[in-house]
């Protein structure tokens, strides 16, 4: 079964959140989220521009990224969405 965009996003986000405030870089995040790299950096930037996770430059070549408070709402609020509408035997 393929994931759509918006189980994408929440694999992302769970994945960031469950890395605590250290934050994740950007391979282990791709191997837990099970993304190729090209098609992870679009939702990445979608996530950041939208403030539900945080880039954090570490040097030239480390990024690692943290899940804001706007992230936490949102996944939180998505989760209820999803079991309700599961509830009724829809998919989102």
């Amino acid at each position: 079964m393929y994931r759509n965009k918006q189980q994408i996003n929440q694999t992302i986000l769970d994945t960031v959140l469950m890395s605590g405030s250290e934050g994740i870089t950007i391979t282990p995040l791709l191997r837990q989220s099970n993304l190729p790299f090209k098609r992870a950096t679009g939702f990445i930037d979608k996530l950041t521009q939208n403030n539900l996770i945080n880039e954090i430059v570490v040097s030239d070549v480390k990024k690692v990224f943290i899940i804001t408070e706007r992230g936490r709402m949102f996944l939180e609020e998505y989760k209820k969405w999803d079991t309700i509408s599961q509830s009724f035997g829809l998919d989102l």
